[in-house]
């Protein structure tokens, strides 16, 4: 019979040490591989076009990841927040009355996408509900290509921040396909600003352009 040498504890230690921190450069390589697409977009966009240092939207730093949080649609069906991630977004957030800002920043957000032309269908209009309140009747035609989400607003109020003086609903906010908040353009948004906000959505369609396809 032949004896085998066992290897000491301190071998095998060192052993699994070994095999831990390999697997960890490995996931680390992965994902670097995943974001990879997503880091060229954005440093396409901060960095080398330097039009985007002059950018309508207020640039978020750091952005702000989708909270992992329930939702529910205008039925009252539960619907995870999550399941916006994959398009970019256009979000407005409001009551459900809808006051006069409100239905302007709706009116926007269908203007701003369409006017996209062929990338529209990379960029969903979302409507963020900050309440009970029923919808008014007359609006409900004009929603029909939005994603309408009633969110409780503690919610909100830990995921997007209006500027300094103002409240949540005075802005629109510009999400990446990842989830993550990532620009704010000015209250007092109107037709004629509007031409600026278009901007900085082709830029940024243009930036992704790579890697983001329509749909989820």
């Amino acid at each position: 019979m032949t004896v085998h040498n066992l290897p000491s504890p301190e071998a095998l230690l060192a052993q699994q040490a070994r095999r831990t921190r390999a697997g960890r450069w490995q996931m680390l390589l992965l994902a670097l591989v995943c974001a990879a697409p997503v880091i060229a977009s954005y440093y396409s966009y901060y960095v080398v076009r330097p039009e985007a240092r002059r950018s309508f939207g207020e640039l978020i730093e750091p952005q702000r990841p989708l909270p992992v949080a329930s939702a529910t649609d205008l039925s009252g069906r539960p619907a995870a927040l999550s399941a916006l991630k994959g398009q970019w977004l256009l979000i407005s957030v409001g009551g459900g009355a809808c006051d006069a800002v409100c239905e302007n920043h709706l009116y926007l957000q269908r203007q701003l996408r369409e006017g996209l032309g062929k990338d529209k269908d990379r960029l969903d209009w979302v409507w963020l509900v900050s309440d009970d309140a029923r919808l008014p009747e007359p609006l409900l035609p004009a929603l029909g290509q939005a994603t309408v989400l009633r969110v409780p607003p503690d919610v909100l109020g830990g995921w997007l921040a209006p500027a300094p003086g103002q409240a949540l609903p005075d802005h629109l906010y510009v999400v990446d396909p990842m989830g993550h908040w990532m620009m704010r353009f000015p209250a007092g948004l109107d037709k004629q600003s509007a031409g600026r906000a278009k901007r900085d959505l082709e830029r940024l369609m243009r930036a992704s352009s790579s890697w983001d396809r329509a749909g989820r």
